[in-house]
């Protein structure tokens, strides 16, 4: 057993830094790389993309990363993981295996593949089988939007993955695996930790929750003092250090920027937190109450004390289908009198839409400059407030009603109040709207799959 695991965060979200898995890896030890791309949305982008070209659906940014660390990973015997494959876990194991050759790493690298997430073509065998799936928020049964879904996948927790780096597998790559498993899965296959020993499996947990959004917890987004956070040009991401008796570090390489204190890692905490007494996932009920932090040196914080229940006999499924069309137009009204300006062309443009007959579910009209963030909370502007942007945006299910909304933007600017000064990006853009349908699922009908892939 090892004293401790160094596990790193790399990436937070689908688009994040590309620089920051790299420097993870090459700025100073670690042991595992956690690479998080997946949003509740990100699913119906890829299920999209996957339609349109059968070999597409998983994160091509992984693919690219491991043309550039994957020498590195070999040599320093660092192991990846990460839920980039999407709706495509196979396709993306594939062409991870064909780097490897292509760097000349064939025999050197195994590549676990974690499968049976995606439920898409399970969904009308469940409801023929009067299995109840319903929205978590709403109550409303799945079967009054089958027809409009999207995507459909499990949350799948750490065991998977512990069952694949236990296999021997070096990079691991799976669709809808949870954030806090791809931190906790290392600990417990290092370790030793059993899945019914609650305490530790919220302790690997809390540290996944800790750098699952990346820089967010080392300086990034931060509230407190953030003026005075040092390089944020050059952040570090952040690192855990983890111990076998269930404490860990949360730190980053030295010489880089950013800041690891108690408060970055407490606004991190409150991240996506409903009851802190129970923080559930797949693999524990955390108790977010139970956590003690402690300043372990510069950059570095010490975690203690975490407290777990119980996991549950459900699986969360997040849903995502369409839910109709909508637009975005903006123009800019300067000094004088820029916000009455901008509030006489909503007028306008609001009677014009009535008049052309347009049907909308929502007609939103904010004025950045003046109200956008803290709407009515914001009081009443100056007077000479200098510029003011008209954003106004549209949604419903008819499609040409949306469409022909995006043609009354431009003729404003010569039909309506003066001193139009920009009209950004040309006319707007019609797209499809894609909701989100969370339910719960029993765990006893998803069916997880490991595979490994020599290279």
């Amino acid at each position: 057993m090892k004293e401790k695991v160094r596990v790193a965060g790399g990436q937070g979200f689908w688009g994040d830094m590309l620089t920051a898995p790299i420097d993870q890896v090459r700025k100073g030890p670690i042991d595992y790389l956690m690479l998080d791309y997946l949003a509740e949305v990100t699913m119906s982008i890829m299920q999209k993309q996957r339609s349109r070209r059968p070999e597409a659906g998983y994160a091509r940014d992984f693919i690219s990363l491991m043309h550039e660390i994957l020498p590195d990973c070999v040599e320093n015997d660092i192991k990846v993981l990460s839920n980039a494959g999407g709706v495509n876990v196979e396709g993306c194991a594939v062409e991870i295996r064909k780097v490897a050759k292509e760097l000349g790493l064939g025999g050197q690298v195994k590549i676990g593949m974690i499968t049976g997430d995606d439920i898409m073509l399970r969904l009308d065998d469940f409801l023929n089988d009067g299995v109840e799936i319903n929205n978590m928020d709403t109550g409303e049964p799945l079967s009054a939007i089958r027809d409009k879904v999207q995507s459909a996948n499990v949350y799948l927790g750490a065991e998977p993955l512990v069952d694949a780096l236990g296999r021997g597998a070096q990079i691991l790559v799976g669709g809808r695996l949870t954030d806090t498993g791809l931190t906790l899965a290392p600990l417990m296959h290092e370790f030793g930790w059993t899945f019914d020993n609650w305490d530790q499996v919220a302790t690997g947990t809390i540290a996944g929750h800790i750098i699952e959004c990346g820089g967010q917890c080392s300086g990034g987004n931060c509230q407190y003092d953030w003026q005075t956070i040092p390089n944020l040009a050059e952040i570090g991401f952040p690192i855990i250090e983890a111990y076998p008796d269930g404490d860990f570090v949360v730190t980053k390489h030295e010489n880089t920027g950013g800041r690891v204190n108690i408060q970055s890692v407490k606004e991190q905490l409150l991240y996506e937190m409903g009851d802190p007494h129970e923080y559930i996932t797949p693999d524990v009920v955390a108790d977010f109450t139970t956590i003690n932090l402690a300043e372990d040196g510069e950059n570095r914080v010490r975690v203690s004390g975490i407290k777990g229940k119980k996991n549950t006999e459900f699986y969360k499924v997040s849903i995502s289908y369409s839910a109709g069309w909508k637009s975005v137009g903006t123009l800019v009204y300067s000094y004088p009198d820029a916000y009455e300006k901008a509030q006489a062309a909503d007028k306008i443009l609001r009677r014009r839409m009535k008049n052309l007959g347009l049907e909308f579910d929502l007609v939103l009209t904010e004025y950045v400059g003046v109200n956008s963030t803290h709407g009515h909370l914001s009081g009443e502007p100056p007077k000479d407030i200098p510029e003011v942007q008209l954003r106004i945006g549209v949604r419903g299910p008819n499609k040409d009603d949306v469409t022909r909304f995006t043609k009354e933007i431009a003729p404003l600017i010569l039909t309506g109040p003066p001193a139009v000064t920009g009209f950004a990006g040309g006319r707007p853009k019609v797209e499809e709207i894609i909701a989100y349908f969370p339910a719960l699922i029993p765990k006893n009908l998803i069916m997880t799959k490991v595979e490994i892939l020599e290279a």
